[in-house]
């Protein structure tokens, strides 16, 4: 006999169309009764009656119908062969039993159409025709009536059978799923056990074709899940059971089970980790809604199994990205994006959750460092994707995962997470062994993207997680050599990863200890060769695609020697420069200042060193190779004396005012100045430039006990180091005003300020008409006692004029520092009231001179009149007023910014007379001059402004 009706059934299908089976599912579907009503009892009875009139018609067109005769024969079919109930008192089920029917029939149908299709070759001379469409292809309105269909398969057939905890409940879902659970009658054959199964298991067959199983996992996956977790997990009772009181079988739970895992291997990862954290659950949520109640949290073995099943999510080729991707879709990462993405990329908790989930290793896994063996390179992946909204979320979670990790893990961190992502760098380090193969000359041991990816990956990690984490400051340590060398090859030309490694070393060093940056910045300037480096193998290129490689160097040949010594003097003169430039940023948190003293302590070194360091034996004592590592010692102290030489150079050219930001550095500056003076004394050194210095450095000294700093306690703590090197100064030194300033300098500090000769106010009044001689830092001492570092720069500038400013020459601030200034010779060293009607006529025709530099020093030289109050030079302010006006015309930016300052300058003296006429020309600027010209008005009238103290 099944061989009959596999015959009939396979006519059936041949003869079967899909337009049939879909009309059948409408004819269930459609709608019926009187129409809503605001009596739940009603909806009720218009659904029940709704439900039946249709399975009435279904049936009547089965008997009635001829047309429909090849359908009814498949679905008499698929039914012989079910195993489960279709018959019931509750029209629910009934209505779901042949809903299922015909969905399998449909499946069926789908299937054999594919298996029959033969598409033919295509026709090469129309290749731009679309080809054949698959016979069991579904139209947009065809899919649209299979998805209402299982809309109504999985509100009748699971979800009301699901247990309190489970899923998502019926009635929170939407007014026709509350009438559904109440319509359904539960104490009806066949159990509500079996019916789920009966209903997971039928969606399932019907998911094997590719399209539904399409439609049905997009939408419903949750829900089937929840009934599969339910029939194989949920804890049966402990008394035994006869197997006719058992509702499902050991074998149908253990079917349920392995469809539950073969489910989640198939479907789109994301959504599986979605829909296993709703099931999971969390604690229970309350509801202004009072006819609502409380949401039932996941029964215990739920969130154990939910909790095990996204383990196993976790650990999968590719778990890292699916975990993730699961928890922010929706919430700006992938296609949900929208309004919703720049919420989530405010909120962080997403991503801290996420960072300790991965953090955290699952029980099942055989070992902490397996599990992070297989997770870690999942993690560094998440920096690299290219969607700009994907990256931006994904590249939140690994560095909040890098820093959770780090903190919990450090040892498996450093070898799983850091070392990888440093691994470009540490393979040119001087320390490092480069492989025979490798030492090739013109190897690429690191190529343009690797060294791209490796600093873009350090940024992200540490700069953007900002934790200064002991594992992250020591792994990143070793390479800081290679990041700087780096950093300055990029600063010889255009490069986007200049400013992300000159943020990841100002990073660095401001959360180093101080005395590790310190060292780390000896050997970024060279002094300090056990600093780990670029291999002496090694250099820098640039890349073809505008990146810059790792390569082993070329072999130099003899005529190329004075090029390589050429590049290679350039390349330390540029280190220092950019060093410098480094530095100017380090002002604010006190590194700068540090490193200045630093290297002020070195230079005393260097000035007084030993001269019987510098004798050598004789001859005749010595081999030659111990003759020849002599001299190399002796060649490399002398460089380093040139390095610390110019790198003084450099520091006092590129600092400003700010340089010491406590009484500490400034204390420490003083005594670097009175070690050297000593010194000098003690070789019988002493000069006039020794004395000055010694001079100004007491000055300061007198400054801040005089009152231009609000002293504390503590503040004179730190003064009491002063007091050894005081009395030395006492004793030893042979002039007699600086004995007994330092006589009076020590009691006063002995005795907190208690005490105070006249001798420490002369010496302050003293110092402080050296930087401003009209006597403007007395007004200012009267609103601001809070900074030293003004006063203390004025001693470092004029330590630097006597030092330094030969080998610096015209200095860009030159206008804040006039002491290293090359002006006219005639207006060099004037004092207040001193200047003459000649100079004055000689600066005057100067500012016309065609020679750009005279022409900017002598604007120069009037602006610092005018600051000066030289009464010649105010006498003449019209004419000044014209020159700087005619002079702000200029293309050259030094003339005309030199210019503008002396517009700023004249009008801090004569306000009411100059800004008139400013505001004037600005006005007939537009129509009367270039848009640079009335620019460079406008700017002049902010100077002004800000001068006055009005606010814009």
């Amino acid at each position: 006999m099944a061989a009959p009706g596999q015959a009939v059934g396979s006519r059936a299908q041949e003869t079967c169309s899909l337009d049939r089976i879909l009309e059948a599912l409408k004819l269930l579907l459609s709608p019926g009764g009187s129409g809503s009503s605001s009596l739940q009892v009603t909806k009720h009875d218009v659904l029940l009656a709704t439900l039946k009139s249709n399975l009435s018609a279904l049936e009547d067109k089965f008997l009635k119908d001829p047309q429909w005769k090849n359908l009814k024969l498949l679905r008499d079919e698929i039914a012989g062969k079910a195993e489960w109930p279709q018959n019931s008192v509750d029209v629910t089920w009934i209505f779901t039993s042949q809903t299922l029917l015909l969905l399998l029939c449909l499946k069926e149908t789908m299937l054999l159409l594919a298996a029959n299709f033969n598409p033919g070759k295509p026709n090469p001379r129309t290749p731009e025709v679309a080809p054949v469409l698959s016979p069991d292809a579904l139209s947009i309105s065809q899919q649209k009536t299979v998805q209402f269909v299982l809309q109504f398969v999985v509100t009748l057939g699971i979800c009301p059978y699901l247990m309190p905890g489970v899923g998502v409940p019926l009635r929170y879902r939407t007014e026709f799923g509350a009438v559904v659970q109440d319509v359904v009658c539960l104490d009806a054959a066949p159990d509500a056990t079996r019916r789920l199964y009966t209903s997971c298991r039928a969606l399932l067959n019907v998911a094997q074709h590719t399209s539904l199983g399409s439609l049905i996992f997009c939408h419903h996956f949750g829900d089937i899940a929840a009934g599969l977790c339910q029939l194989g997990f949920c804890p049966t009772k402990r008394k035994l059971l006869t197997p006719a009181e058992e509702v499902l079988t050991e074998e149908e739970r253990t079917l349920s089970r392995g469809a539950l895992r073969d489910m989640l291997d198939q479907v789109y990862q994301p959504l599986a980790v979605r829909e296993l954290l709703i099931l999971q659950g969390g604690p229970p949520q309350s509801c202004t809604d009072v006819k609502t109640q409380l949401r039932c949290r996941a029964p215990a073995w739920l969130r154990r199994l939910c909790g095990q099943l996204l383990s196993e999510r976790l650990m999968r080729p590719n778990g890292v990205q699916a975990v993730v991707r699961g928890i922010l879709e929706g919430a700006g990462a992938g296609a949900a994006g929208g309004s919703d993405a720049e919420a989530m990329a405010a909120d962080w908790k997403k991503c801290d959750l996420i960072a300790k989930i991965l953090a955290s290793c699952p029980q099942q896994s055989l070992s902490p460092e397996s599990y992070y063996r297989d997770i870690c390179p999942q993690v560094l992946d998440l920096f690299h994707f290219q969607d700009k909204l994907t990256a931006r979320q994904f590249q939140r979670v690994a560095t909040t995962t890098f820093i959770t990790l780090s903190r919990e893990r450090p040892q498996l961190a450093a070898k799983y997470l850091l070392q990888p992502v440093l691994a470009p760098l540490h393979r040119c380090l001087s320390t490092a062994e480069i492989p025979e193969s490798d030492m090739i000359p013109g190897t690429i041991l690191v190529t343009e993207e690797e060294l791209s990816r490796c600093i873009e990956d350090v940024f992200k990690v540490y700069v953007v997680g900002n934790e200064p984490l002991t594992v992250l400051m020591d792994s990143l340590l070793p390479v800081l050599g290679v990041l700087f060398l780096l950093y300055c090859f990029t600063k010889q030309s255009v490069s986007h990863i200049r400013s992300l490694c000159q943020e990841i070393l100002l990073w660095i060093l401001g959360k180093l200890e101080r005395k590790k940056a310190i060292a780390s910045l000896k050997g970024f300037a060279g002094l300090d060769k056990a600093v780990p480096s670029l291999h002496s193998l090694c250099q820098f290129r640039a890349a073809t695609h505008g990146g810059i490689m790792i390569a082993i160097k070329e072999a130099i040949s003899d005529e190329d020697e004075d090029e390589a010594l050429y590049q290679k003097v350039s390349s330390e003169q540029g280190r220092v420069e950019h060093l410098g430039d480094l530095l100017s940023h380090c002002q604010e948190c006190g590194l700068a200042g540090d490193f200045f003293i630093f290297c002020l302590k070195e230079l005393t070194h260097v000035a007084t060193e030993d001269e019987t360091v510098l004798k050598t034996e004789p001859f005749s004592s010595k081999s030659l190779l111990e003759l020849e590592q002599y001299q190399t010692l002796l060649v490399e102290g002398q460089e380093q004396k040139l390095l610390v030489l110019q790198l003084m150079a450099v520091l006092c050219e590129r600092m400003s005012e700010q340089i010491f930001t406590n009484i500490t550095q400034v204390v420490d500056f003083v005594v670097a100045t009175m070690q050297r003076a000593c010194a000098s004394l003690a070789h019988q050194a002493e000069s006039t430039v020794e004395s000055q210095t010694l001079s100004m450095s007491m000055g300061l000294v007198a400054v801040m006990l005089g009152g231009a700093v609000q002293l504390k306690s503590s503040d004179f703590a730190v003064l009491k180091q002063l007091l050894p090197l005081l009395e030395k100064i006492s004793n030893t030194y042979p002039d007699p005003v600086i004995q007994e300033l330092a006589v009076d300098l020590r009691i006063t500090i002995s005795t907190h300020g208690a005490f105070a000769t006249e001798a420490i106010s002369t010496a302050a009044q003293s110092t402080l008409n050296r930087k401003d001689p009209e006597g403007k830092i007395e007004e200012q001492q009267q609103t601001s006692r809070e900074r030293p570092t003004d006063v203390a720069h004025s001693h470092l500038e004029q330590q630097q004029s006597h030092e330094i400013a030969p080998q610096t020459g015209l200095q860009s601030n030159a206008p804040i520092i006039p002491q290293g200034v090359n002006e006219p010779s005639t207006t060099t060293s004037q004092k207040s009231g001193s200047i003459t009607t000649e100079q004055l006529q000689e600066v005057l025709l100067s500012t016309y001179d065609p020679q750009i530099p005279t022409r900017a020093a002598a604007l120069r030289t009037l602006s610092r009149w005018i600051e000066q109050r030289e009464a010649k030079a105010l006498e003449m302010q019209e004419k000044l007023l014209k020159i700087f006006l005619e002079n702000m015309e200029h293309e050259d930016t030094f003339v005309y910014l030199s210019a503008i300052q002396g517009v700023a300058l004249l009008s801090d003296v004569y306000p009411e007379k100059i800004l008139p006429d400013l505001l004037a020309q600005y006005d007939s600027s537009k129509d009367k001059h270039t848009p640079e010209t009335r620019m460079k008005v406008g700017e002049v009238l902010m100077r002004i402004v800000r001068a006055l103290g009005w606010h814009i």
